[in-house]
This record gives structure tokens, sequence and C-alpha cells, in this order.
């Protein structure tokens, strides 16, 4: 969920539950108004009864049979003392409609001139108040919906113009690629915090792009002006070797440095392919047959391991093309097989599957190794050869990251799966 769904999510929520308790409190302050004018209706309506009662006693012995407005009861003095005035909702049964209708009754009671004590119950219709009630209410109703219709509708507006300049700032970031130069943002912005984060964040990018090609400039000088010296210790190994005189033990001490040299070549060479890989420098894309190129690999790796009397197996089950580098292919797939075969033990069997989108080598394995480390750089299982640099899966990971290929390890009956999915 973006920013902006999710803070006028939020605000919704927070306004629809105000909105609620406003119209709640407002509807009940409505009805306690309509229920105290009704009953200031009939207290008025008391005081004119009770008066005509009192200026015409005869009325005492009739009541309001048509509209049954109101009756009247005797009571006796010991009821007159401890009578309440009350008010209460009933219903009242009219006749020439047959029906039942709501009414408010009010019960009193008075003392006539004669010292006698009287009831009286007072009835109003409520059917107008109901009715009026119902509009109220239905009336709320429409105001809460538009209302919320209203601000939500208005605050995504106001928030989308708010947040236009994050959202800028975002599509900038995503812009941003190690390598290329950094894209010009726009740091207009009336929100001043959003000025002091395009300014952090352009000068964060900039920073970062000075480092980076200082970083790219110093590994790949550092492994060109290795290459010389290197190149020069070893002439001057080969030239000691072939000194008279030389003992079998300074021969022995010499062909350790020469494996010694060749691992350091090995590891500079590794180094820099790894620093092309990530600065971006392999761009040529050619559609590579990985049937044609396995087959290779797997030819030239039995020949190499063919002392070790280990064979490797390649299974077609598809026809793979894929558009890379077709350099970067080779290693791809010689470092897989290469790393399956280096590990296997004497007698064993290395498969190389290769199907229509996957690539996959398997080799035999006592235990499983960690996902988690075997891709990073110089990392060394403590079981493996103690020659390997390290660096091989490192290299296999970044040239799949860099074409959005997919890798994957998993350890299946006795076997160590590497495969690569390759994604239409």
């Amino acid at each position: 969920m973006n920013l902006l769904h999710y803070t006028n999510r939020n605000l919704s929520l927070v306004i629809l539950l105000l909105m609620a308790l406003w119209g709640t409190v407002f509807y009940f302050l409505i009805i306690h108004e309509v229920m105290d004018e009704t009953d200031d209706t009939l207290a008025n309506t008391r005081e004119i009864v009770v008066g005509k009662v009192l200026a015409h006693p005869e009325i005492l012995q009739s009541n309001d049979s048509i509209m049954q407005r109101y009756a009247f009861r005797e009571i006796t003095p010991e009821e007159a003392v401890s009578y309440r005035e009350t008010y209460y909702d009933s219903t009242l049964y009219i006749a020439t409609e047959d029906e039942f209708e709501p009414i408010r009754v009010m019960k009193t009671c008075f003392r006539t001139a004669d010292d006698r004590f009287y009831e009286l119950e007072l009835r109003i219709s409520t059917l107008e108040r109901d009715d009026m009630v119902r509009a109220i209410w239905w009336a709320l109703v429409v105001l809460y919906v538009v209302v919320m219709l209203c601000i939500t509708i208005g605050t995504r507006l106001v928030l989308q113009k708010v947040f236009r300049p994050l959202r800028l700032l975002l599509d900038w970031l995503e812009r941003l690629t190690p390598g290329k130069p950094v894209p010009p943002l726009n740091r207009e912005s009336p929100v001043r915090e959003f000025r002091i984060l395009n300014a952090a964040a352009l000068d964060m990018a900039q920073r970062a792009q000075t480092a980076y090609e200082e970083q790219k400039q110093f590994i790949e000088n550092a492994s060109h002006e290795l290459q010389t010296p290197l190149a020069v210790i070893r002439g001057k190994l080969e030239l000691l070797a072939d000194t008279e005189g030389m003992t079998e033990t300074q021969l022995q001490y010499v062909g350790d440095m020469f494996e010694t040299l060749a691992r350091v070549v090995k590891l500079n060479k590794s180094l820099l392919l790894l620093s092309r890989i990530s600065n971006g420098q392999f761009t040529e894309k050619v559609p590579v047959d990985l049937n044609r190129l396995a087959s290779e690999i797997v030819r030239q790796m039995d020949e190499l391991y063919e002392e070790r009397e280990i064979r490797c197996l390649l299974r077609e089950e598809g026809k793979c093309i894929v558009e890379m580098d077709e350099s970067l292919a080779h290693v791809l797939v010689g470092n897989l097989v290469r790393n399956a075969m280096g590990h296997s033990k004497p007698g064993q069997e290395v498969t190389v599957l290769v199907t229509g989108q996957r690539f996959a080598v398997m080799n035999c394995g006592e235990k499983p190794l960690d996902p988690n480390l075997i891709f990073r750089r110089f990392y060394q299982d403590p079981d493996g050869k103690k020659e390997s640099n390290g660096l091989g899966l490192a290299i296999v990971k970044s040239i799949a990251e860099c074409y959005q290929i997919g890798i994957d390890y998993r350890f299946d009956g006795g076997k160590h799966i590497f495969e690569l999915i390759f994604v239409k």
C-alpha cells in the first residue's frame, strides 16, 4: 500500500468515526428536544384544561370521547399526597381507523374548589413527531454520506498534490543506476521538508556516484597494475627453476611458489571480472546456445578430471537459448560445472541437465550447504577444496543478477543441485 492510500485510508477512518459519533450525539439531542417540546405542549394543555375545569366543574362529568385527548378520574386524598406527575409513551386504539397510534401521555392531579382530588390524563398524538424524527434521521444519513464522500475525495486530492514532490523523488530514485550519470532532480517544492529531502537525496546520490567511480577505477587500476609484477615474478621463478645446481628441496619450494602465484593470478582475474560485471561493462547481448556451450564445457571437464575418474553426464531435455554476453555465458556455465566436479570425490558422477528454461548441475554430497553463504565472496566450505579462492559461485551470482536469471540451490537425495531459471 502506497503512502497516499495509507494516509487517505487512516484519515477516512478517523473522520468516519468522528462523523458517526457526531451524528449519534446530534440525533439524540434532536430527539431530546422533540420530546421536551412535546412534554411542554402537554404541560400547557394541562394548565388550560385545569383552568376550564375550575371555572366549569361540570366538565369533570365528561371526557373527550371523540379525540380522547383527556380523561378525569377521582382519587383519594391519600393517593394525591404521594402522587407524582409522569410522562410516558403509549398507544391508543382509534376505532375509526381500526389501528393503534403512538401517543405521548401525561398524568397529573389537581384539587377542585370543593377539596376533591382528580387525576387528569392528557394524550397527544406523536405521529407528526415520529415523522419528523424519521425525516431527521434520513437527513442525517444523507448528510453523513455526502460529507464523507466530499471529505474523502477532497482529502485525496489535497494529499495527491501535497505528496507529488515525494512521488517525483521516488521516481527519480528508481532511475538511479550505478555507473551512470545522476539524472537531474527538480528540487523546487512549496513544502520545506520536501526541499530538504530532495537536496539531501541529490547530494547522497552524487557522493555515491563519485565513490562508485573511484572504487571502480581503483579496482581496475589495482588489477592491471598487479598483472605486471605477477608476470615478472612468474618469469623469475621459471628462470630460477632452470638454474643448474637446484636441489630437490629448492625445486619443491619453487613449485609451491608457482602454485601460490597461479592462485594469485586467478584471484586477480576473478576480482577484475567481478568488477567489470558490477560496473555493467558487458552490454552486448547475443543468442547463446546453452546446449552447445554445455556440451563443449562437459567435454573439456571430462578431459581435465579424467585422472580423478570423475565423469560428467550431459542430459538434454530441451533447447535452451539465452540472450546474454557470450563470454559471460561461458563463465556462468563453466563455473557451475567446475565447482561441481572440483568438489566431487574420485569415481563420482556430475550431471548437467538442460531444458527449455532451466540449466541444472548436480553432484553428490554428504550434507547440505548454507544457501545464505555459498554465494558470498571468498566463502569456502570447511570441508571443500583448499585451493579454491571462493569467488566462483560469487561470479555466478553476479552474472545471474546482471541478466535477471533466477538461481536456486537445494540439497535433495544426497545431491547438491544448482539450478538456473531463465524467465522469458
